[in-house]
Order: structure tokens, then sequence, then C-alpha cells
């Protein structure tokens, strides 16, 4: 474990005041792995939902987080985030445990948002109730697709009636929610996206995250590609993908995400803001700033290996020091994913580096009409936002 004594020795940066900060829990078990996840999720094994499995990992949890208390030392967490994994295969009487547990040893701010994903396969009347009642304030169901053949090519172990469901429940239960979809599916048409955000709309969510299907490495999708719609067909579905969240009066705040006034997310605006979070849990990820430097690190990726080592007090495996010069690019790969873009007075708070650090790429990216700015923000234009990839891509080569 990091000594807090070493990270905030002298160092080269000057961070002024420290960033908001999250605690994000990785809960790692699903009942199938999908064939287009490469997130630190594992099938389900015989035993592995009783509830001394789940007791074991809630107190591995406890112990991660004590351990890691010297370095958040004074500070308030702003928000929370269950994510897996499946979370909601946790019975409610688990998540409540842990809610609680986290209470008692971290500074929740009042209001703090305490967000945990579900899906609908894990589904039963009033058991979202239930997680309301344990502590949980929104609650975001991994949907994917209302449609039976495109979930049967995802690997998703619900059918569209669970999936109805599921949000049903939801939207009775919670005040926030938020629906998951994909598209750019195997062999999905305009008019299949269309019925599928209608269905989502017709629930009237507060929140939508809608992703496009990519094949990512060590995937079993990258070993075996299914067929995919052309990208000219892509790109006619984010249109009509904006076309009519706009008209149910969800403004697209982030690449993928659409929201109601209100209603953003705010554990994913503090990540797109270059916040500070603490990961517990299998492999989880963790970035922590300090008066001198920004670290990051990462947990034990394997369940077992991760409770082993976390009972010792000594859960993390990787823990480094993010250099100077990749500082710029880390920040605006994050910030430029939010269409308001962000403060220029943010960048020198949260990287510790002065606005000349940008000048190369915001010069160029300006140049090809990919950013607007003014004297106190950058934000991506249209065009900036369809080549995001690109866009964020000029920021690389910056030398501090």
């Amino acid at each position: 474990m990091l000594d807090p004594v070493h990270a905030m020795r002298p160092g080269v940066l000057q961070l002024s005041s420290l960033p908001p900060l999250s605690l994000y829990v990785h809960l790692p078990w699903c009942i199938k792995k999908c064939p287009y996840c490469d997130f630190n999720s594992h099938e389900l094994r015989a035993g592995a939902d009783a509830p001394s499995t789940q007791d074991a990992y809630i107190d591995a949890l406890f112990a991660d987080l004590e351990a890691s208390l010297p370095l958040i030392w004074g500070r308030s967490i702003q928000t929370v985030f269950l994510g897996g994994g499946t979370p909601s295969l946790f019975s409610p009487e688990a998540i409540d445990r842990l809610v609680g547990g986290i209470r008692a040893r971290v500074r929740l701010a009042p209001d703090a948002e305490i967000t945990m994903e579900a899906n609908p396969g894990t589904f039963e009347k009033d058991r979202f109730k239930a997680f309301r009642q344990a502590g949980i304030t929104r609650l975001s169901i991994g949907v994917q697709s209302f449609d039976n053949a495109h979930l049967k090519a995802l690997g998703r172990v619900h059918d569209r009636d669970q999936a109805l469901a599921a949000v049903t429940e939801a939207a009775q239960v919670f005040d926030t929610f938020n629906l998951d979809l994909m598209y750019a599916l195997p062999g999905q048409t305009l008019q299949g996206l269309t019925q599928d955000i209608q269905t989502a709309l017709a629930f009237v969510p507060p929140h939508i995250s809608i992703y496009h299907l990519t094949i990512e490495p060590n995937t079993v999708f990258a070993k075996f590609p299914p067929s995919l719609p052309e990208d000219d067909q892509a790109y006619e579905m984010m249109d009509r993908i904006t076309e009519l969240t706009a008209q149910a009066g969800l403004e697209r705040y982030e690449v993928s995400a659409y929201a109601k006034p209100g209603h953003r997310c705010s554990h994913n605006l503090n990540y797109w803001q270059f916040g500070d979070y603490l990961g517990i849990g299998a492999g989880a990820h963790s970035k922590l700033s300090f008066a001198h430097r920004v670290l990051r690190q990462v947990r034990y990726r394997e369940p077992a290996l991760y409770m082993l080592q976390a009972m010792k007090g000594e859960p993390v495996t990787q823990s480094k020091e993010v250099p100077r010069q990749e500082l710029p690019f880390e920040f605006m790969l994050n910030a430029l994913r939010l269409r308001g873009g962000f403060a220029l007075a943010d960048y020198v708070d949260r990287t510790g580096l002065a606005l000349n650090s940008l000048q190369k790429g915001l010069l160029e990216a300006e140049q090809k009409g990919l950013i607007g700015r003014d004297l106190h923000r950058v934000w991506p234009t249209d065009r900036g936002f369809d080549f995001l990839s690109d866009l964020q891509a000029l920021f690389l080569a910056e030398s501090v």
C-alpha cells in the first residue's frame, strides 16, 4: 500500500486545490460473460452468489477501503458508483450492508448520488424497491436492446419482456434512473434502432446512455467478429438517436449520454471533468491527486486473489505517478467528451500545469474546426464531436 507521506512529498506539479472525490466499488460477477465485454467480469460459479460469498467479498471491500483511508483523509465523497459485473446479483441485504459500511468509514456528502448498475436478467418483483431502501439513489439498467434477436446476438441473459418489466419497476421506484442501450448491433437496421429508442423513450426516462457497439480486444467478438452495420449506417443511426432524444427533451451533454435537466450522472461527470476517484474491488482503478502529483492505482484483478490481498491490507497491484507530459492528454481525453467542454481554470487546477501546455493542440484543433473557445472555456464543435478521437489525438504529442 502506498505511503501517504511519500505521496505528499514535494514534486514538479503545483495543484492549488484538490478536485471532487468519488468512490467506485467493483462487484465482479455476472451470470454469463457477454461476447462484447472487456470489463473485469467473471461468470458466476456454483455458490458464488451465496450469502457467505457475498459477505466475504464485502469484508474485503471494507478492508480495502480502510487501507486506503490515509490517502483521502479529510476529503468528502461526492458520489458512489457500484459497478461490475452485475451488482444486482448481490442481495438487497448485502447491498444494505455495503452502503452502510461505506457510510461508516468515509465522509459522504449529504446529497451524495449512490448509483448501482442492474441487469434485467437479475430482476424480480420488488427487488429494485429493496435496493432503494438499502440506500441506492440512482439505478442504471443494462437493457442494451428491447429486441430479442439483438439480445441473443449480444449474449444477454434477459429477453424483451424482462427488460420491459425491469424498466417499469425502476420508473416507479426511483426518482432518477438510467437506461443503457447500444446501437450498430449485428443485423440492426435503422428501423430496428428507431423502435428500440422509441420503446425506451416511452418510459420517459430522465437519463439514457447509448453506446456504439465496438469490437474490443480479448473478447469473444474479437475472435469471432459479427457482421456489423457499415459506418454510413451507423452515422444514420446516430442522427436518428439525436433527433428522437431531443424531441423527448433529453439533452446530449456527453458523447454517449442524454439527460433531462437535473438528471445528469454526477459520478460520470466527475470522471469527465478530471475529478478524483478511489476505486475499490477486484481490478478497480483509482486516480488520486495530491499537492504535487497525480497518482493512478490498480487493484488485483482476479476476485479470489483480490480478496486475499485486500484482507492483508495490500489490495493494490500497481501504483504510479502520472508523468507530467501525459497530463494534458489525460485531461483532454475526458473533458472533450462533454458538449460544454471545460473551463480553462479547471485545467490549471486539476493538472497543476500552465495553460501554455495546451496551446499547440488547441491552435491546431481550432484551425481544423474541431473546437470553439473564448477567454474562459474550450468546447468541441459538432464536427469535433463527430471526430472525437481525431480531436483527442491532437493532444497526445503535447510536451510540457
